[in-house]
């Protein structure tokens, strides 16, 4: 959630924007420090959470004294971009305000706090639900709780707002009264209310504002040119990149740093983890995960691709194919019920069904090498480490545990190396 608010941040085109964005934290939140955050914020330790105005006070501390503005949102907004941001801070330069903040006119205020405006449009005060007149509850603009500063004076007043009776908690919103008492402006701009500042406070509000995001993102990537037969049912991470001309199938998962190239397919079911896949590709009903998809190759359906799988120009891969740290060379085919871990296979090998390679000894996990053009018949069993030449060929049921030269064909249990048969004359198609 943090993430998406400081790429909002980042987002807001503004000369006068300023430096990296500051990140308060407390014990129970330490772990935001480890989290790869973008834009490399700066973080600054709240010892104890006692309220938002506490919080400000900390972050404080790590802003340089050479500011003049500051910014202050929620870390749990994730819907915020970085328009609603400048208009906040747009607002309170062209009113010289002490403070601006973001207000939403809300449908269903409930219990929220109401922005209490002056008949000039300034805002005068917050009020609390519970203190609130009958005519201050009429009102449906409600606090969205983000803030633009005069940073001269939030310095110099932080320290003046006194703990809430009810709570002892040090409460942003007392800001408003002591900007007030100094006899400075506070503007609000209003925004409808369509969940941009909603905050996350359980499980329930966290996938209403998943949907959200996964909304908006697929359709930007819609009017880029990406075609979703289904919008409803691809869920894609923010950082995944598409190409033009990609076609996504109902029912696709695409997360973490993955890429899909130019005309490529993901067809239904499929999942896509930490990979490249290339361009003109079909991935169809299989799992991808930390691997590379050369252009053209097919995927699928029921394939599993674990970390460290490469799949080379025009390869094949299809029903129930695993392969894990393993190379496929260009145009290679494997086609049904196989297993290749730890393998490297040369261009244009095909790989019979039932296919598999031991790699694992109960110690170490050992590697197959295969050749160029190689043919390995039905139910071949690789025992590694071993290597198969160019050209080379086994028969069906083989157990292979020794190398075999290019050219030569291995057949039996275990297998034993043969000069290849030479093969039959093709049938006269009927006239």
């Amino acid at each position: 959630m943090l993430a998406y608010v400081i790429d909002a941040w980042a987002s807001v085109e503004d000369p006068n924007a300023g430096s990296s964005p500051i990140v308060v934290y407390s014990p129970a939140t330490a772990g935001v420090q480890e989290a790869g955050l973008p834009g490399e914020p700066r973080f600054a330790f709240q010892e104890e959470p006692r309220g938002t105005a506490d919080a400000v006070r900390a972050g404080l501390a790590a802003v340089p004294a050479e500011a003049t503005e500051i910014l202050v949102l929620s870390g749990d907004v994730p819907l915020v971009l970085g328009p609603h941001l400048l208009a906040v801070l747009e607002q309170r330069r062209m009113d010289d305000a002490a403070i601006a903040l973001a207000s939403v006119y809300a449908a269903d205020p409930g219990n929220l706090g109401r922005v209490v405006r002056s008949e000039f449009g300034s805002v005068e005060r917050i009020a609390e639900a519970r203190d609130a007149s009958a005519e201050e509850l009429d009102s449906n603009e409600i606090n969205a709780g983000c803030y633009a500063f005069d940073a001269a004076w939030l310095r110099r007043r932080i320290e003046a707002v006194e703990p809430s009776a009810a709570t002892g908690e040090l409460y942003l919103t007392e800001l408003v009264r002591l900007a007030r008492e100094d006899g400075r402006i506070v503007s609000a701009v209003g925004f409808d209310d369509d969940g941009t500042f909603d905050g996350i406070n359980d499980r329930a509000q966290l996938a209403q504002a998943e949907w959200a995001l996964r909304v908006r993102m697929n359709e930007a990537h819609m009017q880029a040119g990406i075609t979703m037969r289904d919008p409803s049912t691809v869920y894609l991470d923010w950082t995944v990149t598409l190409d033009p001309d990609v076609v996504l199938e109902p029912n696709v998962i695409i997360t973490g740093r993955s890429s899909v190239g130019l005309g490529t397919t993901i067809g239904p079911g499929t999942v896509i983890a930490d990979s490249r896949i290339g361009a003109d590709c079909r991935v169809w009903a299989s799992v991808v995960e930390g691997s590379e998809v050369e252009d053209g190759a097919t995927i699928g359906p029921y394939s599993h691709l674990r970390k460290g799988t490469h799949v080379g120009q025009g390869a094949e891969v299809g029903n129930f194919a695993e392969l894990k740290n393993t190379r496929l060379g260009a145009r290679v085919k494997q086609h049904h019920v196989s297993y290749l871990g730890d393998a490297e296979l040369g261009d244009r090998t095909n790989v019979g069904a039932g296919t598999i390679t031991a790699n694992w000894d109960g110690r170490t996990k050992n590697r197959t090498t295969i050749g160029r053009d190689a043919f390995l018949g039905v139910d071949t069993m690789l025992v590694a480490p071993v290597e198969i030449g160019d050209g080379a060929k086994t028969g069906a049921g083989a157990v292979v545990t020794k190398s075999v030269p290019p050219g030569k064909l291995a057949v039996g249990v275990p297998a034993r190396i043969r000069e290849p048969r030479p093969n039959p004359p093709e049938a006269d198609e009927p006239g």
